[in-house]
């Protein structure tokens, strides 16, 4: 056999028969993922802030993890890590990350600036700007621009929300002048989106405290005596019929020992009470995150949801 760069179409097939061999059929199309890590879309006062990416790979269609131009333009699910507002373990769900880029999304997991760096709103800023930095590199990435979906869980789904409702491209925020952050969608997984419950952290025993996570959140503040800290930090406290927000899908446990399932009921009710496209499913049993909220049945209707925005 000749040596040369040999194209795909132009290198000729093994055909030989080997007696005990069995020959499988293959198509080029099977789904597979590739992972870059730790790509940086921003540096915030001497913060590095990275992006760990998923993006779906076949033989038809190979994904370019060294760089240039993709092939297709995928639709890109944004997702921003929980961590109680504070320093995130962003690997935690690159494999759940993995089936979902199989299906044909490039998913993104976003690091933001945690509590002890830098307070409330600046986890929905980083996340707006990780937005702005996947749009700019849209073709570095296979990034249909048009097609993207912000979500997270509990504390990311927080963020998530707020980085959905800011509307700030034309302010100092936005790292990247002319490019937009907005999102077709919106997915929030047990989110904490709301302070206005007593009960709403069921294990917090320092609940709104100057140190508990949302105290934290807020600069360290005491909440327990500021009601209008705890509006400003709350989701629902935050829509009415004026405000522009995406379609959202809520999904939350009924036995979360972390977030009261109340609070997404809260969000949920004032969304649909604002005249907002909203959907909410409660997983009975569910606790705190877990399995349950990546099985086959949870990633179809969370497809479907994208498939909806996009249309």
């Amino acid at each position: 056999m000749e040596i040369k760069a040999w194209t795909y179409e132009e290198f000729p097939e093994f055909t030989e028969e080997v007696e005990g061999a069995q020959v499988l059929e293959t198509t080029g199309d099977e789904p597979g993922t590739c992972y870059l890590h730790d790509v940086e879309y921003a540096n915030m006062d001497g913060v590095p802030l990275h992006l760990q990416i998923v993006a779906p790979t076949s033989r038809n269609h190979p994904y370019n993890a060294f760089g240039g131009e993709q092939a297709m333009a995928r639709p890109c699910f944004v997702f921003v890590q929980g961590s109680a507002w504070m320093e995130q373990y962003v690997y935690m769900n690159v494999c759940h990350m993995a089936r979902l880029a199989a299906r044909g999304y490039v998913c993104a997991i976003v690091q933001y600036r945690h509590s002890g760096q830098a307070p409330f709103p600046a986890q929905a800023i980083d996340t707006r700007n990780a937005i702005r930095f996947l749009r700019v590199n849209a073709k570095k990435y296979g990034i249909d621009p048009d097609r993207m979906i912000v979500a997270g869980d509990s504390s990311g789904g927080h963020t998530a929300m707020w980085a959905g409702l800011r509307h700030n491209d034309d302010t100092e925020e936005n790292l990247f002048p002319g490019v937009s952050a907005e999102v077709k969608g919106i997915v929030n997984y047990y989110g904490s989106v709301s302070v206005m419950l007593e009960d709403g952290n069921p294990s917090t025993l320092n609940h709104h405290q100057p140190d508990s996570p949302e105290g934290m959140e807020m600069g360290g503040v005491d909440l327990r005596n500021r009601p209008d800290l705890c509006r400003q930090l709350s989701v629902e406290e935050n829509i009415d019929e004026s405000t522009p927000v995406a379609p959202t899908l809520i999904f939350h446990g009924t036995k979360d020992r972390i977030v009261n399932t109340k609070e997404s009921v809260l969000l949920y009710n004032a969304m649909k009470a604002a005249g907002k496209d909203v959907a909410l499913y409660l997983l009975k049993g569910a606790d705190h995150g877990g399995t349950e909220f990546w099985t086959e049945q949870i990633l179809d209707i969370v497809d479907q949801f994208m498939q909806r925005c996009f249309a």
